[in-house]
């Protein structure tokens, strides 16, 4: 068994998993201590997972945004210089990788040529799949009044075929940034349909990063409420 921040892996057999999601959440890497109330699962084929998160970021927020106060860069990449928080992208979206550090570490933001030298011969695929990937979910989303500001996907390799293959949670609210589009600006924070409202309740209660969290009744529906409310935004309720 495989027990990953949200989520857990039973293996079936050699070839494919039980992938269970949980109701846990995590923010900064710690898991909170609610109680689990349900789990779904499918079964699913096992892959070995490249060390690597394909970042794509769209707008500029987040961590991207305080390295950009402090030095014009992003993941240490030179940007377009006097963007404004929340504001997109000039020149589209932008591959931002990070490491992907095991459970109780944390991830590192890295510049592409960092990812390049750990992903070798699929580097460029990887950068290639994830900017596709996110400018058609971005297109789709931004057609139901949601935008996503950014998102993560991960990548594996086929052993027959030695394709890279996408992998684990795509686009969900724990590995995106969902906004409202009705309600975007520029030069400020964004409501958002995602776990930012607990990342941001963290920070203000002095507990970010720190183990055995539980999180107030509040938090948790209205956690809750948001993710939701992407679903039924992105789907329309389907």
């Amino acid at each position: 068994m495989a027990e990953a921040l949200t989520n857990t892996d039973l293996q079936v057999d050699d070839k494919s998993l039980l992938f269970i999601a949980t109701d846990r959440i995590s923010a900064y890497d710690v898991i909170m201590e609610n109680v689990q109330y349900f789990m779904l699962s499918i079964q699913v084929r096992k892959l070995s997972i490249l060390p690597i998160e394909a970042i794509i970021r769209g707008y500029i927020t987040g961590s991207a945004w305080n390295e950009y106060k402090k030095s014009g860069t992003v993941h240490g990449i030179k940007v377009a210089p006097g963007l404004k928080k929340s504001e997109a992208f000039p020149d589209g979206p932008i591959y931002t990788p990070s490491t992907k550090a095991e459970q109780g570490e944390h991830d590192k933001n890295i510049h592409p040529g960092q990812a390049a030298a750990i992903l070798g011969e699929y580097a460029s695929t990887v950068a290639s799949l994830a900017v596709q990937l996110y400018k058609a979910a971005h297109a789709y989303a931004l057609s139901r009044g949601v935008i996503i500001a950014d998102t993560k996907f991960e990548f594996s390799v086929d052993e027959e075929t030695n394709e890279v293959v996408l992998a684990d949670e795509v686009l969900t609210p724990d590995s995106s940034r969902f906004w409202p589009k009705d309600d975007y600006g520029v030069g400020r924070g964004q409501q958002s349909f995602d776990k930012q409202f607990l990342q941001d309740w963290l920070a203000k209660e002095g507990l970010k990063g720190k183990e055995g969290v539980r999180m107030t009744e509040e938090v948790v529906q209205k956690t809750a409420e948001k993710y939701k409310e992407a679903w039924e935004r992105i789907t329309e309720g389907k």
